[in-house]
């Protein structure tokens, strides 16, 4: 699966960097970062 993500703050990312989308206390998704665009 393949997604864009805009955040609402700012932080620093790198690509290989990998991370959790969590949803009310759950984890419900969860991947690593390949690209990063502008």
């Amino acid at each position: 699966v393949e997604m864009t993500v805009e955040l609402i703050t700012p932080i620093a990312l790198e690509v290989g960097q990998r991370f959790a989308i969590r949803e009310g206390g759950r984890t419900v998704g969860a991947g690593a970062i390949t690209t990063i665009t502008e």
